[in-house]
């Protein structure tokens, strides 16, 4: 299986996470919009990602040998809680007033979601990705 757009959209998401934490550094209410704008933004690439990994490449992974068909479950069930945080996290600070007004109640919740995210994602490129090119 070719995953390479999913590693595109990693890289994606990871981009995203990595232009927040610069706007953060330039002052969190002084850059609010543009915060607020790039949840959005991350927002977006993340639905259509996890919709694509739910549609195709988990159910495919089910076909496989039964300990990457395990290892795929496990990867679902631990993505649904993530997504969740990501979830609440993209609506509570979708709006640059409320991030304006609370910097440092954003600034402790990206950082608390952000790196679930890309612990995540970074197992996925090192550990589950090479076992499903493998299989």
């Amino acid at each position: 299986m070719n995953l390479d757009k999913y590693r595109r959209e990693h890289a994606d998401i990871i981009g995203h996470v990595q232009q927040l934490k610069a706007l953060c550094t330039q002052g969190i209410a002084e850059e609010a919009a543009s915060i607020a704008r790039e949840v959005i933004a991350m927002s977006s690439v993340i639905k259509l990602h996890l919709s694509v990994e739910d549609r195709y490449l988990y159910p495919a992974m089910q076909q496989a040998s039964p300990a990457l068909a395990a290892k795929a479950r496990h990867y679902q069930e631990e993505m649904q809680d993530i997504s969740a945080q990501y979830a609440q996290f993209s609506r509570q600070w979708n709006d640059a007033q409320r991030i304006a007004e609370q910097p440092e109640l954003f600034r402790a919740d990206a950082n608390r979601v952000l790196k679930l995210l890309f612990d995540r994602i970074g197992r996925e490129n090192r550990d589950f990705y090479p076992m499903v090119e493998a299989a």
